[in-house]
């Protein structure tokens, strides 16, 4: 027979998937990066659950198990990080006279 309890959590594993689905896709654009900010320190908390387990010596399963979840965890938390970084320096200005020349050379050239 089919366990009511496994019922349950596909239930609320579905929902869960589809409304952090309908919530991520309504974000602004300008919300991403605290948004990553956010899964980054999510991601931590994993991080360190993965090392409870890896080290807390079960058995050799659990060992082998935490061990690929620490991997899994550090690669999903350095990644989060270059990519935060990386939409951060979209928002940084070139430096204090690159916007200045070019408005300069536009003013030169007669554009408005």
């Amino acid at each position: 027979m089919i366990d009511l309890g496994l019922i349950g959590d596909l239930y609320v594993f579905v929902l869960a998937g589809f409304l952090g689905y309908q919530v991520i896709s309504r974000v602004s654009p300008l919300l991403h990066t605290p948004l990553m900010s956010a899964t980054n320190a999510i991601s931590g908390i994993s991080l360190v659950g993965s090392l409870v387990v890896a080290g807390a010596g079960y058995n050799k399963v659990s060992t082998a198990l935490g061990f690929i979840a620490v991997t899994a965890s550090t690669i999903n938390v350095v990644g989060g990080f270059l990519i935060t970084d990386r939409i951060l320096k979209m928002f940084r200005s070139a430096g204090p006279g690159v916007a200045g020349r070019e408005g300069q050379k536009a003013l030169e050239s007669g554009d408005k």
